[in-house]
Order: structure tokens, then sequence, then C-alpha cells
């Protein structure tokens, strides 16, 4: 089996911080209503055999759910059909917001808690 590279929720903010990402959470839309990590694009499991091979090639693309385990499963599904090495958020947004991270409202910038 693949391994998968995983992540911390602080190397995350320093990569939102320091570098272009793209943010993909891997989430059911219920979920994802109820607040997300600022820049997340909602892509549930079940989008991504057609949406990732528009997944930009000079961006690092990190994957995020609730506590790391279906976007570690996206992470090596788009790595055995596409060849694309994405990164998966170690713990999940739970983990993001365990570590002291906001968590904000789909398309808008006020915190949910």
């Amino acid at each position: 089996m693949m391994s998968v590279k995983e992540i911390d929720a602080t190397t995350l903010k320093e990569m939102m911080d320091n570098e272009d990402i793209c943010l993909y959470d891997i989430r059911s839309p219920a979920e994802y209503e109820q607040g997300i990590i600022k820049g997340g694009e909602l892509t549930p499991p079940h989008t991504i055999p057609a949406k990732m091979y528009d997944f930009p090639k000079d961006k690092t693309i990190v994957f995020y759910c609730r506590s790391g385990a279906r976007s570690a499963q996206a992470c090596m599904y788009v790595a055995e059909k596409a060849g694309i090495e994405a990164l998966n958020l170690r713990g999940g947004i739970i983990s993001w917001y365990q570590s002291g991270n906001d968590i904000v409202r789909p398309d808008k910038t006020e915190k949910t808690s």
C-alpha cells in the first residue's frame, strides 16, 4: 500500500502563510456548511474522479476532512489514478481547531467559534 504524506496543523498554517497551496475539504456538504479551514474548497469524495485532472499542477495540494481518514484515502486515490502527490492534514479539521486555528463559515471571513 502507498504511504500518504501527512502534515500537522502547524505545518499547514505555515504553508498557508508562505506558499501557494490548494486546500480541498473532503467532507460532506452538510459538514462543510458547519465550518471550514479558510480557503478550503468543498470536494466530496465522489467528485474527486472528475475533478482531479483539474487540480493545479503548480501548487501544493492539501486534502482535509473531519479526522484525516477520508482525506488520506483521497490522497492515495489521486496518487494511484493520476500521479498527484497530495498532502493529508493529520487529524483533520479537529486537529486544526485543537491547535488554536480558526474555523470560518464557507465564503465568509467571520469565525464560527
